[in-house]
């Protein structure tokens, strides 16, 4: 299998250059700065790609590599700061810029040389988007210019003998017009990439590995219902089959029919599905409680009390499979680079269970590959292509105190809300939406009768990375529709609004 490596040099970006890397069907790993020459050779890839980061290369704390890295004979293709720490390291000079002279920010007329392999067939004038106040103002010997802005001397360099390239903007962005087209040409045109890597692959090689990992063991897995878990237990099911125990707690907390579907999807496989009604625990745990924080506590403190509960009454089991995936990894930090966010399920065994090892089958696979995979296994579309959800499910989404009649409420709405946007075809145009249940009540005319009920809030948002979002234009006749629905089918809803605030200043979910 052909292999290219990301160097992360604590980049905002180093995810989104493996993902691009990734849908042209190519297999990359991103690993940190300190990587050796030895490891890299371990590792055995066709070509390198070196992230961006925030530091300036000339400064003694900021991130460097082994020089001995350039003399390997490898393809490399350095971004912003990689491409200032190739100039830096084999004998150029990076500058600091100031406002008159080469800081860029945003989007940049930029003019290219086509000559140059990563350029060749391309406009020679383009938009690309740049973020740094650092530049290189003399390229080392043997390198070329190849392109250049406005007042950046070096919009890109390249050797083309060493098969050494570099850029000062960020190709793997949208903003970039023909990034993905550069990047292609590093991939194809220079590292030689035959891009045959495909999720087919994946499926079997990682079959291969749990069966050999797991032998005769056990493994159990806590299956949520949500995309990563559920795309996680049935690789191990094909792998193991009934060596493998899903226990599937049910809080109480889930969408109207999920907990039913989740149970029939895996009824095909001879796994050991254990579902555990534990809706009455749960909702007595949450009783008069309206803080969102401690809400999410109380949940994950009961959830982890009931799995325990069911590990024991299993016995002995060897292996814990969770379902992290690759964004989790790379959130959680690689190596020196800054933490996004921590995620709960990286960083070893779990302090409550007594397992020999964590198997992570997704732990190399982005969201859209782990669905892909979900497909190949014959996993059900309405559980691949499942919304997100957030662990504490409809308790975040039911505003202030949590109770049964809430939850039922809840449910029926968001149902009829997803029922019709689906039916609508507009399910694939936004990436995720869900009904609120708000603790305001207003007052309605219902049937000639005056009614004090619930307002009900919509959201809508469509996103590339969750990170940010823009609130979904959801056609007035589809919301009409909706709107007509709830208040005549659903009991306690009389006011229905639409919430249109972007991400920041808001976030997606209301808790």
């Amino acid at each position: 299998m052909q292999k290219v490596l990301v160097l992360d040099f604590g980049a905002q970006y180093s995810q989104l250059i493996a993902r691009r890397i990734r849908e042209c069907n190519i297999y990359c790993e991103v690993k940190p700065y300190t990587i050796t020459p030895d490891e890299i050779r371990a590792f055995d890839p066709i070509g390198v790609v070196f992230s961006g980061g925030p530091q300036s290369v000339y400064e003694e704390t900021s991130p460097h590599i082994d020089p001995a890295i350039f003399r390997m004979g490898l393809p490399i293709l350095g971004i912003c700061y990689g491409c200032q720490l190739m100039a830096y390291t084999l004998g150029g000079t990076v500058s600091a810029a100031t406002e008159a002279t080469a800081r860029e920010y945003g989007k940049t007329l930029t003019h290219f040389d086509t000559s140059d392999t990563l350029f060749s067939g391309l406009p020679e004038t383009s938009v690309t988007w740049m973020s740094h106040g650092d530049y290189i103002s003399a390229v080392p010997a043997g390198f070329t210019v190849t392109a250049t802005t406005g007042v950046c001397p070096t919009a890109a360099m390249a050797d083309r003998a060493q098969r050494l390239y570099g850029v000062q903007f960020h190709p793997e962005v949208m903003h970039t017009e023909y990034g993905a087209q550069m990047l292609r040409k590093f991939l194809f045109d220079v590292c030689g990439a035959a891009g045959d890597w495909t999720m087919r692959d994946y499926r079997a090689s990682a079959i291969a590995a749990i069966r050999e990992k797991v032998g005769s063991g056990r493994a159990l897995l806590a299956l949520s219902g949500g995309v990563d878990s559920s795309v996680a237990a049935a690789l191990m099911a094909e792998a193991i089959g009934s060596q493998l125990t899903c226990v599937f707690v049910d809080h109480g907390l889930m969408r109207k029919d999920e907990g039913d579907e989740v149970e029939a999807a895996f009824s095909k496989w001879d796994i050991h599905f254990v579902r555990v009604n534990a809706e009455v625990q749960f909702l007595s745990k949450l009783a008069g409680v309206s803080d969102p924080e401690r809400k999410r506590k109380i949940i994950g403190e009961e959830f982890i009390r009931v799995f325990e509960a069911e590990a024991r009454k299993i016995g002995k089991v060897d292996y814990l499979v969770q379902g992290t995936i690759y964004p989790d990894v790379i959130e959680s930090g690689l190596g020196n680079s800054a933490v996004i966010k921590s995620h709960h399920n990286v960083g070893g065994l779990p302090d409550y269970v007594d397992f020999r090892e964590i198997i992570e089958p997704l732990r190399m696979l982005f969201k859209d590959e782990v669905r892909q995979l979900g497909r190949e296994l014959g996993l059900a579309e309405y559980l691949v292509m499942r919304q997100p959800f957030p662990g504490p499910g409809l308790a975040i989404r039911v505003i202030g105190e949590i109770t049964k009649d809430k939850l039922d409420i809840l449910r029926e709405a968001d149902f009829i809300f997803r029922d019709e946007v689906a039916k609508a075809g507009f399910d694939r145009s936004m990436n995720q939406y869900f009904a609120v249940l708000t603790n305001m009540r207003s007052v309605g005319v219902m049937g000639d009768g005056r009614t004090y009920d619930y307002t009900l809030a919509l959201r809508g948002v469509t996103t590339s990375d969750f990170m940010t979002a823009d609130w979904a234009r959801i056609p007035y006749e589809l919301l009409d529709r909706v709107s007509t629905r709830i208040v005549n089918e659903v009991r306690g809803i009389n006011r229905i609004v639409y919430d249109i605030t972007s991400k920041p200043p808001a976030t997606i979910e209301w808790e």
